[in-house]
């Protein structure tokens, strides 16, 4: 007789009675799966779940997938969208049971392993009480034998992606398939040219989606494609740095190029100016809004293509990398009722994810919040926000003036660059609005030296701003592979780490493996420098707005650079010291 769930992870696992009650009453009130509710919670994990329910069904639970050894033939039969919406995936073999039983991974159940007959196959679930779809995909598949298996939703989609990669041509192949007979295939796309959408399994087409689609699994943020006299290269870059993705032969450049410029509805026919587009593309479950600028070359058009992920839920203020003793502070700062907060740093520093996670906890229906941005890169409910448009005169200027007529508390700026929206903002901020900004300095001192330059009074910045946020990405250490060591003296003291601090401590290292692409990072997280403008700096900026003297006079009031705060993310294992040095200077 089948046992209950809850006796199973009563027994094995230790779930208590009133974390099951509780799990219960949340499916009851909200709907959804009892043993999700309980993953949600933390109160088990997944591979726990999966257990219990391996013991209750008597399926096998595998927490790798075998994928060396089986056919993506399904591809052809099954929508990608079927399988990943019911987190199934049939894995069928191409090989003899003996050479098959090699590489089927130890079951973690009272189950052990068994083989498959030979033809057969292995559907895997991550729900056992999925029957209806499971019915549907046999039918599809007519499988001659199969066995269910249990496994994860990591493993499961990364089976699927991988299937349905591996069945399409890889970037390298369609180069070599084009190189083959390259003129007829030129001739054919020229002819063709304005009926590309039309030609989808044109190889320059399958290699511009190829090229896209690689570049967002890698989590990159642009895509680069540059000519050089006799050769054609493709880069992304990933967590700030620039990979090589593909080097196609040069006679691919106008294609491919032009290729992207229809995807972005821009003039194909202009080779001789820089133009501007955007277009949307849907991976999986991903939409991305891809910015698309072009620049002529010596060699050709040189395009850079920007990846934004609009499915990408907004970081929180939490989530940004600010020590707790700063994240209150910064917490106080962005509730004052009026005043200008600026976030510094150089372009791709994160400054408008910063501003989005702090429009997001101050975003309560009682306060009217409106934005002028270029671009507006992600909508935030609740908040209206305005794109800078200069071909119809809507400048940062223009709009922040008829924002002021109406009636925010909060207005951000996305980024001041001249005089007159310097002046706008201050004068929003003196008569009562709270007003967030960006400029582009290497330093929080640096602001208000670049204020003063563009022509506000210094009387006026030491009136209006509250405080300058300073802020640099640096690259996260993959948690799989990063490795302790001991660094030389000369190492610790070119950041600034005393022996003392070292003993307390580990120190880690990049290494590299599969899961960070062999480059032993994983993500970004942000070090920052907040200048809080008390009164005996306000003072200052009234004698003297030097750079060098407003910083010194700030590190007396114990402000942390980004340097210190690097370091402190160094001894805490989260990054390296040569990352530090890399985004930091003194």
């Amino acid at each position: 007789m089948q046992k209950p769930l809850t006796q199973i992870l009563k027994e094995t696992f230790g779930v208590s009675e009133e974390d099951l009650t509780e799990a219960q009453k949340v499916k009851t009130d909200k709907g959804g799966h009892f043993g999700e509710i309980l993953v949600a919670k933390k109160i088990i994990t997944e591979k726990q779940l999966l257990e219990a329910l391996s013991n209750q069904y008597d399926i096998p639970f595998w927490s790798e997938l075998p994928l060396e050894n089986f056919k993506t033939d399904f591809t052809n039969q099954v929508p990608i969208q079927f399988l990943k919406k019911y987190v199934m995936v049939p894995l069928i073999s191409d090989t003899r049971e003996s050479e098959l039983a090699d590489s089927l991974p130890q079951l973690e159940s009272e189950n052990t392993t068994e083989t498959l007959p030979d033809p057969g196959a292995v559907i895997a679930l991550n729900d056992p009480a999925c029957i209806q779809p499971l019915d549907d995909l046999i039918r599809i598949l007519e499988p001659y034998d199969f066995k269910l298996i249990l496994s994860t939703k990591d493993a499961i989609l990364f089976a699927i992606n991988i299937s349905y990669d591996l069945s399409r041509d890889s970037a390298e192949q369609l180069v070599q398939d084009m190189e083959e007979d390259s003129s007829a295939i030129i001739s054919e796309i020229e002819e063709k040219a304005d009926l590309l959408d039309d030609i989808s399994d044109a190889p320059i087409i399958k290699l511009a989606n190829h090229i896209i689609s690689q570049s967002v699994k890698a989590r990159a943020s642009d895509i680069h494609m540059e000519p050089y006299q006799d050769s054609f290269k493709v880069r992304y870059r990933v967590d700030g740095i620039l990979y090589d993705l593909l080097s196609p032969p040069k006679w691919v450049q106008p294609t491919l190029i032009s290729r992207i410029k229809v995807m972005a509805k821009m003039n194909i026919a202009e080779k001789r100016l820089p133009q501007d587009g955007r277009l949307d593309v849907k991976i999986g479950n991903q939409e991305i809004d891809v910015r698309v600028s072009t620049i002529p070359t010596s060699f050709g058009e040189r395009l850079v293509l920007r990846l934004l992920d609009k499915s990408a839920s907004l970081i929180s203020l939490s989530d940004l990398g600010l020590a707790s003793d700063k994240l209150d502070q910064l917490g106080n700062l962005v509730r004052s009722p009026n005043g200008i907060i600026l976030v510094t740093g150089p372009t791709g520093s994160g400054k408008t994810t910063t501003l989005y996670a702090i429009l997001s906890s101050i975003n309560i229906p009682d306060i009217n919040i409106i934005t002028i941005e270029d671009p507006v890169e992600y909508q935030i409910k609740g908040i209206s926000q305005i794109q800078v448009n200069p071909k119809i005169n809507l400048t940062f200027a223009g709009g922040l003036r008829s924002i002021v007529r109406q009636d925010p508390d909060v207005i951000l700026v996305g980024e001041i660059r001249d005089q007159e929206t310097a002046a706008i903002a201050v004068q929003s901020a003196l008569t009562g609005h709270l007003v967030f900004s960006t400029l582009h300095t290497n330093d929080s001192a640096s602001a208000i030296t670049r204020l003063v330059d563009i022509g506000v009074e210094p009387f006026l910045i030491s009136s209006s701003v509250l405080a300058v946020v300073a802020q640099r990405l640096i690259r996260v250490l993959c948690r799989d592979c990063k490795q302790p060591y001991t660094p030389d003296n000369s190492t610790l003291e070119s950041i600034g780490i005393t022996p003392d601090q070292f003993q307390e401590t580990t120190i880690y290292r990049s290494d590299g493996c599969e899961n960070c692409f062999h480059t032993g990072y994983k993500g970004r997280t942000g070090i920052f420098e907040i200048m809080l403008m008390d009164s005996s700096l306000k003072s200052l900026i009234l004698t003297t707005y030097d750079s060098s003297q407003i910083k010194n006079a700030a590190l007396n009031l114990n402000m942390v650079t980004l340097r210190q705060d690097g370091i402190q993310k160094v001894l805490k294992g989260t990054s390296t010291i040569e990352e530090v040095i890399r985004v930091t200077q003194q």
